[in-house]
């Protein structure tokens, strides 16, 4: 982007809140929400949080690793990892655990592990157990087992509010007809959300202008064109 004189746009580290009181409920999430309310009393150890990418699921799963005082790994860093350790904890979030990839027997043992400690675990992944695509039997078995709790595909109620949220967390005055604008064309998700307001952010800094509608279908154009 070339058009209008530049700024030196410092690079402020900006780390996204997934503390309880920056979620935002809907109902594409309330029963999930409910689910991670209800720790521990759950109907079984193990539970699966199934929904699409950018639907809230590591947020939630940070929300109840801060208040069960839960271990995490994710589901690719399985392989090698010490599952003795983390099966120590009262209580697991396996992030992402659909992309096991190669380490099936790690993730078996695990929760074999977790069970024997009677530990909590929660499970998040984009897909029930069956589309993994898994090639060991009895892991697919004891997954089929762990109750599955689903987060829908963001409204566009809830990607507006969103939008507001992380613009005014950055401290950006933005029009409700950009965010209006922003939600029609992005996708339904909470990282393409989080991704428009970084970059209208960064270029509006870089430039010394305020997030018009101009600029925001200037960075979608973009971006389009880049893909």
């Amino acid at each position: 982007m070339t058009s209008g004189a530049r700024q030196l746009a410092l690079e402020w580290p900006h780390a996204t809140s997934f503390a309880r009181d920056d979620f935002l409920a809907a109902p594409e999430n309330a029963d999930a929400l409910r689910l991670i309310d209800l720790w521990p009393h759950w109907t079984s150890s193990t539970m699966l949080l199934v929904g699409p990418k950018g639907s809230g699921k590591s947020h939630l799963g940070a929300i109840w690793t801060q208040f069960s005082r839960a271990g995490a790994v994710r589901g690719d860093a399985l392989a090698g990892a010490d599952l003795v350790g983390l099966a120590s904890c009262p209580a697991l979030l396996i992030d992402d655990v659909d992309r096991v990839d190669g380490a099936e027997a790690e993730l078996f043992h695990l929760l074999n592990l977790l069970k024997e400690h009677g530990a909590s675990a929660l499970l998040t992944a984009s897909r029930a157990p069956d589309a993994w695509g898994l090639k060991t039997p009895d892991l697919l078995s004891r997954l089929r087992l762990a109750p599955i709790v689903r987060l829908g595909e963001p409204d566009l109620e809830l990607m507006r509010a969103v939008l507001f949220k992380l613009f005014s967390d950055r401290q950006l005055a933005v029009d409700p007809p950009v965010v209006n604008y922003l939600v029609l064309r992005l996708e339904r998700s909470l990282d393409a959300a989080r991704a428009i307001v970084e970059m209208l952010d960064r270029e509006a800094l870089a430039r010394g202008k305020p997030v018009t509608r101009a600029l925001a279908a200037e960075i979608l154009r973009d971006e389009g064109e880049a893909v």
